[in-house]
């Protein structure tokens, strides 16, 4: 009986301490998560190609573009692997980041 409610107490220390490590994850830098999107649109957000221009577009704008292509609902090239690439918050936090620019 003693060893249950030793390793039921480690179980729940273990959790305590996981659980904001895991929050954190998603808590990442919008400034470095947004640094990814300047190699094809470039680091002002004006694109230097054929590569849509993210310049001047609103978070919500981008928001939604980004769900799409996450969902699968718009189609792209790459933009589809790389939106699944990013939680729903994380997401949220590049296009705010992106638009505030």
């Amino acid at each position: 009986m003693k060893r249950i409610f030793i390793a039921a107490g480690v179980a729940i220390s273990l959790f305590i301490l996981i659980l904001p490590l895991a929050a954190l994850a998603d808590q990442a830098n919008p400034s470095v998560l947004a640094d990814a999107c300047a190699a094809c649109h470039g680091t002002d957000g004006k694109s230097p190609s054929t590569i849509p221009s993210i310049q001047g577009k609103s978070a919500d704008y981008m928001v939604q573009r980004l769900m799409a292509f996450k969902s699968g609902k718009r189609e792209g090239t790459v933009m589809n692997r790389i939106a699944k690439g990013y939680s729903d918050s994380e997401i949220m936090a590049i296009a705010k980041h992106l638009a505030s620019k």
